[in-house]
C-alpha cells in the first residue's frame, strides 16, 4: 500500500466553471468561481492511497486478499487486456463539506454551490496526480495503463465500493463507505486502472467523448 499526500497549488477555474454548469454563462462573474477555488484550497486535505494486484482477465478476478470478483460487462471489457490492476482512492477531506454548509447557513448560496463545484474539480485533480504516479510506476515494469474506471461507470455497480475500499486500504486516509455504498467524505473517488503488457492499447474512449448525453451542461467540448 502506498499513501500519497496530495497538493492543490491551484484549482482549475475553467473546470470548476464547467462542473457548476456555467460554461455557457459568459456574463457570470469569474471572480466568484476564483473565490470558491480559494475557499477549497484553504480547507482541503488531499490524500490518496493505492495498491497493485495480479489480475485474471478471463475470470475477472483481482488476486487480492481476499480476492475480489469483478461483476459487470463494462469493467470486464475495460480490463480485458490487463494482467495487473491498480486500485486507488483519493479524498480532499471533510473540511470542504463543512465550509460549504457554513456558506449555505449564512445565506451565501451562490458561493456555497460554487465551492461544491470547485471541490469536485479538486478531487479530480488529486486523482489525476495519483493516476500519473501509477502510470509512471507501471511503465517502469513495461506496462501501459488504461484510464481509471470508477464504480458507477457503465454497469459497474456501486455495491462494489466496500470491497474495493477494503483492498485499497481507504481507512488509512480516513475514507469510508456508507451503508448505501456512497463515499465519506463525499468529495472522494475510488477507481481501478488496468496494466496491459507488451505494448497493448485501448480502443475505448474516456469521459465525455464516450457519453451519449450531448446536451449536458458539464460536457467537455
Amino acid at each position: 500500500m502506498a499513501i500519497y499526500n496530495g497538493r492543490l497549488p491551484q484549482i482549475d477555474i475553467a473546470e470548476a466553471t464547467r462542473y457548476a454548469g456555467l460554461r455557457q454563462a459568459t456574463d457570470f462573474p469569474k471572480q466568484l468561481v476564483a473565490d470558491a477555488c480559494l475557499e477549497v484550497q484553504l480547507v482541503a486535505a488531499p490524500k490518496g492511497v493505492y495498491e497493485v494486484y495480479e489480475y485474471d482477465a478471463e475470470t475477472g478476478l483481482i488476486k487480492s486478499n481476499p480476492p475480489l470478483q469483478l461483476e459487470g460487462t463494462s469493467i470486464r471489457q475495460h480490463l480485458a487486456k490487463a494482467t495487473k490492476v491498480y486500485v486507488l482512492a483519493v479524498t480532499i477531506g471533510e473540511g470542504v463539506e463543512l465550509r460549504s454548509a457554513e456558506l449555505f447557513k449564512a445565506g451565501n448560496y451562490t458561493l456555497g454551490l460554487l465551492v461544491d463545484a470547485a471541490a469536485t474539480t479538486a478531487v479530480e485533480q488529486v486523482a489525476d496526480q495519483v493516476n500519473e504516479i501509477i502510470k509512471k510506476e507501471a511503465a517502469k515494469g513495461g506496462y501501459t495503463t488504461t484510464w481509471r474506471f470508477s464504480p458507477g461507470y457503465g454497469n459497474w455497480a456501486l455495491e462494489v465500493q466496500k470491497d474495493l475500499a477494503a483492498i485499497t486500504g481507504t481507512d488509512s486516509i480516513g475514507l469510508t463507505v456508507t451503508d448505501t455504498f456512497l463515499l465519506f467524505p463525499r468529495k472522494s473517488v475510488t477507481a481501478i486502472i488496468g496494466c496491459m503488457p507488451n505494448g497493448e492499447t485501448m480502443t475505448t474512449k474516456r469521459g465525455c467523448t464516450s457519453c451519449t448525453q450531448v446536451n449536458c451542461a458539464s460536457r467537455k467540448p
